[in-house]
């Protein structure tokens, strides 16, 4: 999950996001030295200030604030002020864009979107921190911290953790963090993506409140029974589920406030909104989802769409593909051969009837798409669907069909002609890293995968769909 953050500083080395910063992202405070009487350290992303002589229990409630990409820098100026004022240690993310590259879609879950870090000295520090600070920040947004409890309704956010930095081994053997049992053993520090509390430890009274207004609603109220999780992101989640009233499988589509940044600003929430006009657009169209509708929960968004029969276009080819036996026979070659030529095809077809409608997918690889027994394909996640017009390109997708910089129609062209070559040569992502590399892909295909020559001669739907050229030029344009 943490793939993406560590992806943003260098183009082809996994990287700490803190080299992705840059000096027009930093912070106003992340620039001051530390106060007279304070000590400054830096750990990772994170700044830590501390008062000098001051000491710290070794683990306790501590105060999480998270912000949106356009107040951190306000939210975190108010916070500096007070904990220094109040002798607070804290300590906070470097800069915007290791702020922005933690609030992304696939930013680890149960740290996502904490941007501040207070450790208080006890208990009644601990209740004045949050009576103070939820009067100075109020009315500043927050994506909410999924594993911390929300302190009323604004950005503060609290969980009983480790202070100090203490490691132990989970029981399947990995080095965590840790916090201490009573009896000095020392045990994970659960870091969830649901509010949890150690069982030897007791929640305040002052915090009860906001535990019971938490817990408050019926599952009753919600129409639709979750069957199973599909899928989860920062920015929610994607759930199979029947609607109570006839029993019919629907997928819920789940969207957090604020949180699941993409490449335009855009949380989850306008993403949502944008694949259901997507989706409202193309209505009628064979293999894509009809939208039933759009309920809110709490402070979530669910859209409700057809569920669309079969099994990613992924786990299709894991289960097909000829050569995962190593020897296959000519049969099995041609087998395959036939069935994938029948599902580019289709994809085709289907991305000739979105582009009919004035709309460009903008995320067409494997995973997003379905193969049903009977071969039917349908296309899911509008997410980023775009007008064909539009002056950007997509800000999301996946390397290999991601077109570096195309937009429109080009952008599906271009991921389709990735398809081409990856349904007969599952590497397409590393093009993203070595892009030279297609022509030696398309000279592998064409020397295990026998052709016939009426499609090699076919008008594949690229950039020069106007002049005869073998199937596979397509792929070569990727």
């Amino acid at each position: 999950m943490q793939v993406e953050a560590y992806s943003l500083a260098d183009p082809i080395f996994f990287e700490t996001p803190s080299r992705w910063t840059t000096t027009d992202s930093a912070f106003t405070v992340a620039q001051l030295p530390a106060p007279n009487g304070w000590q400054r350290t830096q750990r990772d992303v994170w700044i830590h200030l501390s008062p000098v002589g001051g000491e710290l229990p070794p683990q306790g409630w501590k105060v999480h604030i998270s912000a949106c990409l356009d107040n951190a820098d306000r939210v975190l100026t108010t916070v500096w002020d007070y904990c220094i004022a109040h002798r607070h240690a804290f300590k906070f993310l470097c800069s915007g864009a290791v702020h922005r590259a933690y609030s992304l879609k696939y930013a680890p879950r149960a740290s996502s979107s904490k941007l501040i870090t207070i450790y208080p000295r006890d208990e009644a520090a601990l209740e004045r921190v949050l009576v103070d600070l939820s009067e100075a920040l109020a009315g500043e947004p927050g994506p909410y911290i999924l594993s911390d409890l929300r302190w009323g309704s604004g950005p503060l956010y609290v969980r009983y953790g480790g202070f100090v930095f203490r490691y132990c081994a989970a029981p399947n053997g990995e080095l965590v963090p840790a916090i201490e049992r009573p009896d000095g053993t020392l045990v994970p520090d659960e870091r969830k993506p649901v509010f949890h509390v150690p069982s030897w430890v007791t929640i305040p009274e002052f915090l009860k409140p906001h535990l019971q207004a938490r817990d408050g609603g019926s599952p009753d109220d919600f129409p639709y029974q979750v069957q199973k999780a599909l899928h989860f992101s920062n920015g929610g989640g994607v759930y199979l589920a029947q609607r109570k009233s006839d029993g019919q499988t629907v997928v819920l589509k789940e969207a957090r406030p604020h949180a699941g940044v993409d490449g335009l600003g855009r949380d989850a929430i306008a993403r949502l909104a944008n694949e259901r006009r997507a989706l409202e657009r193309l209505r009628g169209v064979p293999g894509v989802p009809e939208v039933y509708e759009q309920r809110t929960v709490w402070e979530h968004e669910f859209l409700v769409v057809q569920h669309m029969p079969g099994d990613t276009l992924q786990t299709w080819l894991s289960r097909n593909y000829p050569y995962i036996t190593g020897d296959p026979t000519p049969d099995a070659i041609a087998t395959y051969t036939r069935q994938a030529l029948d599902i580019v095809a289709r994809v085709e077809r289907l991305l000739a009837d979105i582009h009919a409608r004035g709309l460009v997918f903008g995320d067409l690889h494997p995973a997003n798409l379905l193969v049903a027994p009977d071969g039917t394909v349908s296309a899911i996640d509008f997410e980023i669907a775009t007008d064909i017009d539009a002056a950007s390109a997509p800000p999301l997708g996946l390397p290999g069909f991601h077109g570096r910089g195309k937009r429109g129609v080009d952008a599906d062209l271009h991921a389709l002609s990735a398809l081409r070559l990856w349904i007969f040569f599952p590497l397409v992502p590393l093009l993203g890293l070595v892009p030279d590399k297609v022509d030696a892909y398309v000279d592998d295909i064409e020397r295990r995968f026998d052709l016939p020559p009426r499609l090699r001669r076919q008008h594949p739907p690229d950039l020069d769909a106007r002049e005869e050229r073998p199937f596979l030029d397509g792929a070569r344009k990727c």
